[in-house]
């Protein structure tokens, strides 16, 4: 695959609330629009939780801040919390774990048992063999629970659980709530659960849309995150169900075998709006992509904050000229150098529509926290897209639209890093394996910078910084770049953790596996001893010819 399709980012009870501060009428009017009349009674079949949300008091319409003010205050942060000390924790140990991503179709879409069962087999041994640490593996909404609500089918997850454990690797599981399809590198198809379906089929604004009515079926909308429009309970709430019934289907091999759950929080997993969606050709490398906030839920908190700063003209639509997908900054006067995004209504809105992305973040870490906090050995782990092109110009475009406020003149990745500190959860980052120079120049790609960006705001907020390669890549040039940004470095500065995109029989060709084995061999030693290359070449091959007779098992079985 050609080195310029380097987009590819791997596509970055009650719940109860985390503390804060006092909070503006801006970000209050923008949080609590258009709340359920009442609450539906909880089902005791689904075993429902509450979403406890802290209502801020508004002012009355007829102050109206000022608007620096106000738009700024839309991007400040909730104090910080007392929270374990997670990037310390992790990197206690010396060298950086490495975990492999299984197949995105491992387990059956019956969800009854495991596809190809012997390769998986076979496969788990020989990494086990080469020194990895464990896998990673999706585990969908789709499947788990598609038979009808608060019905989950952990079985084939079960049948893979036990797998890993028996063969001695740890497991990071990924709670999946978004569709597999549709983004770079879904080979196969698996929607969101039926029920679900039925339900945005009846309200489409349930569906991200971009200014065009183009609905995007991959994920819901943020913008209904609270209300009660799925067969009664929010998203929320079903997403925190789901992560209550894997915990509970699986709390003999917590903190033992699964020590890490991945929260999904958007398309391909990730923290981010689907604004370049690839399907059907909506978006091409490197485009822009689309702002998504016109479904009415959007749109209607767009219009409590622009009122709330008093600017109801602003709240009608998002910027007018922006753009399409496949556009490039200069090709749009919002994006341009001195653009719209440079002006008081693109900080307000930029500040809005990152915002709303935060506070989706912290509805779901928080009810990922009232399951898993306090299970010893399980971390939490949120992953954010690594959007490095036009990463060089002024304004940052395809961030922008994917809901990172990120530009010349605003971090936007240290707000995300701080919210994740606030639940001692990892920050996993994409295109760590990508150089500059590999990438189309004219698009102003800058991956390396990007990543050092996104490790300085996770040094700043005190979180653990983990890293995933964008496309599968098996050669040299590439694991010396992970080696050298994820592990050649100071302790302090060292990842967490390192997952490897992704196993198949491309990776169980002999040349392949040789140079994977090494690679391990050099994550997991550095910062153990002083690293011979040569050595650490001739024991990779050593462990080649070892695992010789299950790597050809297992590329065969994986290619059938």
């Amino acid at each position: 695959m050609a080195l310029n399709l380097a987009h590819q980012t791997g596509a970055a009870a009650a719940v109860t609330a985390a503390p804060s501060g006092p909070r503006t009428s801006v970000v209050a009017a923008a949080a609590t629009v258009a709340p359920p009349a009442a609450s539906p009674s909880p089902s005791p079949g689904l075993q429902m939780q509450t979403l406890t949300v802290d209502p801020a008091t508004s002012q009355s319409s007829d102050v109206k801040p000022d608007l620096a003010m106000a738009c700024q205050a839309l991007v400040e942060n909730v104090p910080e919390t007392e929270h374990p000390d997670v990037a310390g924790e992790l990197k206690s140990k010396a060298g950086v774990p490495v975990f492999v991503m299984m197949p995105l179709d491992t387990v059956r879409k019956d969800g009854n048992g495991l596809n190809r069962r012997k390769a998986v087999e076979a496969s788990l041994a020989a990494l086990k063999s080469a020194g990895v640490e464990g896998i990673m593996v999706d585990v969908w909404w789709g499947i788990v629970e598609a038979e009808g609500p608060g019905r989950y089918n952990f079985n084939g997850y079960m049948e893979l659980m036990e797998m890993a454990k028996k063969t001695g690797l740890k497991v990071q599981a990924v709670m999946s709530f978004h569709q597999c399809g549709g983004n770079v590198g879904d080979s196969v198809t698996i929607p969101l659960p039926k029920w679900v379906l039925e339900e945005m089929d009846q309200d489409q604004d349930l569906a991200y849309t971009d200014r065009c009515g183009r609905r995007n079926y991959e994920y819901i909308s943020l913008g209904c995150d609270t209300l009660p429009v799925l067969k009664g309970r929010t998203p929320i709430q079903c997403y925190g169900d789901f992560m209550r019934a894997f915990r509970d289907h699986f709390a003999n091999y917590m903190g033992n075998t699964i020590m890490e759950i991945q929260v999904g929080m958007g398309p391909a997993g990730e923290l981010r709006y689907p604004s370049y969606p690839e399907s059907n050709g909506t978006w091409a490398f490197p485009g822009i992509g689309e702002f998504q906030c016109y479904d009415r839920y959007m749109l209607s908190s767009l219009k409590a904050a622009a009122e709330a700063v008093g600017k109801p003209e602003w709240g009608n639509a998002g910027p007018g000229d922006s753009g399409s997908y496949k556009d490039w900054p200069e090709d749009t006067p919002f994006f341009r150098r001195e653009g719209g995004w440079n002006t008081p209504y693109g900080e307000f809105f930029m500040s809005w529509y990152s915002q709303m992305l935060l506070e989706h973040g912290e509805h779901i870490l928080s009810a990922a926290a009232a399951v898993y906090n306090g299970m010893p050995g399980v971390k939490i782990s949120v992953k954010v897209a690594g959007i490095h092109w036009h990463y060089g110009t002024r304004s940052h475009a395809a961030e922008l639209t994917a809901g990172y406020y990120n530009t010349r003149h605003h971090d936007g990745y240290v707000p995300i890093a701080r919210m994740l500190g606030r639940y001692g959860a990892v920050l996993n980052f994409t295109c760590v394996e990508m150089r500059d120079p590999e990438q189309p120049q004219d698009a102003q790609c800058r991956p390396e910078a990007l990543v050092q960006q996104v490790a300085a705001a996770a040094r700043e907020a005190g979180v653990g910084l983990a890293g995933e390669n964008a496309l599968p890549r098996y050669d040299e040039t590439a694991h010396d770049q992970v080696v050298a940004t994820a592990a050649e470095k100071a302790e302090e500065e060292r990842m967490v953790a390192f997952t490897y995109l992704r196993m198949g029989p491309d990776l169980f060709q002999p040349d392949n596996w040789r140079r994977f084995a090494s690679f391990v061999k050099r994550m997991s030693d550095s910062g153990k001893r002083d690293m011979c290359r040569e050595q650490v070449e001739r024991e990779a091959s050593g462990v080649a010819h070892a695992t010789g007779p299950l790597v050809q098992e297992a590329a065969v079985a994986l290619s059938n």
